[in-house]
């Protein structure tokens, strides 16, 4: 067994691959850029080496950086994570001349399954089922619309070398075809140093279901059950769950043993996942093969208890797999959302800047539940525009898979992130959603239930009900404890702290009264029984735990105007909270009126412009490319939403914007 292996990647997969090594008594090296010189997992390691400026091409996809890093520090192996080096075969080559072992597979099933071209034809003549599709190499866009119309639209455009979402486009026609394979190509060589793209049809109403396996230098492959992954927005995962709610035993065994063949066909060795789409007779084709640990691992590791990164680590120090395909048992249920730097509110648009506040759920195991999360920053941590904007993977497993979502959509509320913009709400919302809770996915979730995308959710009866007790108890609590300031004018306090409430929240008007007693707070409100609400939350904390009637529930505060920010499931709302008198004024006040910025294009991330494709004075048609801006190794393309004349263009192609920065003015 190895005494020290490098960590070639940064992050939550650093941090995991650390922990797993620790167990096993392995010493650890982690490597880092300018812009994580203070990240959680240089801390977390042993020993750390700087091997570069914040750019991924000038540090961590430089091998010779990784190698001379091992060679400094003594580390016999290396452990790719995902992404970065760990599918590119002339890295493993690289190592393997070092003496450097490689924790993953060896070069001929990297070279043949990494490649999507390559990989769907040795699939196809190992008897898996493949979709149609064109699988020669491209040679412009022209030929890429041929290619389509020929297929049958709606086809997929693909980096052959991609992975996460990037590289990867859906046309619907020729105009999408040829912007798709422009778009695609330019993203693939960004993001993989390979601009290869290939085209195939892309089915409708498809689940994205994947096969986990281990296989070992001996001939062993087993395989560990499946993962859906059909929650996807833009191609990127966003949760996982294992087992699939829609496969029967019949067809996991099928793409099981399919799976297992073809990983045999290539010699494979260490984890690997077979990736299928699963219409919706169950039929399933051969999507690709990651030669390498997929990012929703922790929810196969949950529901078989084996370790992926260990076994990773064993198989490169060429132990047998200790374990049969008779020994695998799927337990429970398991769940993983993915915490991303990004604004659900902005189109789910990247965000950057400093975790002013991170306080995750706490870990571990109680009644059956547990409540994993896999990261890699800490409060104070800097999300930078440099990288993956994934914060975090937070997991639950359960004995069924409806307590499980339960148990997410708690933790989710207990999760506290401030200081950069986060799709928590959203997360929290599609835990309540019915489709996702009655299993009826497909990869078209997303843009289906939410096509003019994700806004604030509106609260139910119930939800008002309860925010409106959670506002009247926290400006209870909070009087209650200005009553005792030194010097206060005793009686007025405490006579506010106990006189009825109006709660303003959701467009009600909600009149409430709170008694004392010795264990709880009872709460009136009109037209209800007296309801008892317990609470330890004290001024100043963000998290509030409340057990109404013997209910609980976990409500993010935070203090606004007259009132309360109160955020749960989902739901966003302001509560004010008045006497009865403050309450008739405020219903005289006017709203505030937003700015008009209709005449503006803004930038709506912060970015990089990579191009800017109209000049000061041009009219510019509905659906025109504007500008790209690339954030976080995605391009985005900012069209016109309507006809005008361009007066101003203040920033050109390589200016960094904040977001909200003015890319454009069109006159009025």
């Amino acid at each position: 067994m190895f005494s020290k292996i490098l960590i070639a990647n940064r992050g939550e997969i650093a941090c995991r691959v650390i922990k797993s090594a620790r167990a096993m008594g392995i010493k650890t090296v982690a490597v880092y850029s300018d812009a994580d010189r203070d990240a959680v997992h240089v801390a977390m390691a042993d020993e750390a080496v700087h091997i570069g400026p914040p750019p991924a091409n000038q540090s961590y996809l430089i091998p010779e950086k990784i190698i001379a890093a091992c060679k400094q520090t003594g580390a016999q192996a290396v452990h790719p994570g995902y992404g970065f080096l760990s599918e590119r075969a002339s890295f493993c080559e690289a190592l393997e001349k070092e003496g450097i072992a490689f924790i993953g597979p060896k070069v001929k099933a990297i070279e043949a399954m990494g490649d999507k071209i390559t990989s769907k034809k040795i699939a196809a003549e190992a008897g898996v089922s493949t979709v149609p599709g064109h699988m020669g190499l491209i040679d412009d866009e022209a030929h890429a619309a041929k290619i389509a119309a020929e297929i049958g639209y709606p086809v997929m455009i693909k980096a052959s070398a991609g992975g996460g979402g990037k590289g990867m486009r859906i046309a619907w026609n020729d105009a999408e075809a040829r912007e798709g394979f422009t778009r695609s190509k330019s993203e693939a060589a960004s993001s993989f140093g390979d601009d290869r793209i290939f085209i195939e049809k892309f089915i409708e109403e498809p689940r994205h279901i994947e096969i986990q396996l281990i296989g070992d230098s001996h001939g062993n492959v087993i395989y560990l059950g499946e993962r859906e992954c059909s929650i996807q927005r833009r191609n990127q995962k966003v949760v996982e769950e294992a087992p699939s709610p829609f496969l029967d035993a019949a067809t996991r065994k099928a793409m099981g043993e399919q799976s297992v063949a073809l990983a045999k066909a290539v010699d494979y060795q260490s984890a690997g996942t077979v990736e299928f789409i699963v219409d919706k007779n169950l039929k399933f084709f051969f999507l690709e093969m990651n030669t390498r640990l997929q990012v929703e691992h922790p929810v196969t590791e949950l529901i078989t208890g084996v370790d992926l990164v260990e076994q990773m680590i064993r198989v490169a120090a060429g132990e047998k797999l200790a374990f049969s395909q008779a020994d695998v048992k799927l337990t429970g249920w398991a769940v993983e959302s993915r915490l991303y730097a990004e604004d659900p509110y902005r189109n789910f648009l990247p965000s950057i800047g400093r975790l002013t506040r991170y306080r995750p759920p706490e870990e571990g195991t109680t009644d059956g539940i547990t409540i994993r999360n896999d990261t890699g920053v800490t409060e104070g941590s800097e999300i930078s525009m440099f990288y993956d904007p994934m914060v975090a993977k937070l997991c639950t497993h359960a004995p069924t898979r409806l307590e499980a979502i339960d148990a997410m959509a708690d933790a989710l509320d207990r999760f506290e992130v401030e200081g950069i913009g986060h799709n928590l709400p959203f997360l929290s919302a599609l835990m309540q959603h019915p489709r996702w809770r009655e299993g009826r996915l497909s990869t078209g979730f997303i843009a289906e239930e939410y096509p003019d995308g994700f806004g604030p959710v509106p609260p139910n009866e119930a939800t008002v009900e309860r925010f409106a007790i959670a506002a009247l108890l926290l400006s209870h609590i909070l009087g209650e404890r200005n009553a005792q300031i030194s010097g206060a004018r005793f009686s007025q306090v405490e006579k506010r702290a106990h006189e009825d409430k109006v709660v303003r929240v959701a467009g009600q008007e909600i009149t409430g009264h709170i008694d004392d007693t010795d264990d709880v707070y009872l709460v009136r409100l009109p037209g209800r029984e007296p309801m008892a609400v317990a609470t330890d939350w004290m001024p100043g904390a963000r998290l509030a735990i409340f057990d109404i009637d013997g209910d609980l529930h976990a409500i993010k505060v935070e203090p606004a105007d007259a009132g309360w920010r109160l955020r749960q499931l989902g739901v966003d709302v302001r509560a004010q909270v008045f006497s009865p008198r403050v309450a008739e004024l405020a219903r005289l006040m006017k709203a505030k009126v937003a700015p008009d910025t209709s005449g503006l294009l803004l930038c709506p991330m912060p970015g990089l412009i990579v191009s800017i494709a109209v000049n000061e004075g041009d009219e510019v048609q509905e659906g025109q490319t504007l500008a790209i801006v690339e954030a976080m190794k995605m391009e985005n393309v900012l069209k016109a939403e309507r006809k005008g004349i361009v007066s101003r263009i203040p920033v050109k192609a390589g200016d960094s914007l904040a977001v909200d920065e003015i890319i454009m003015e069109f006159a009025k």
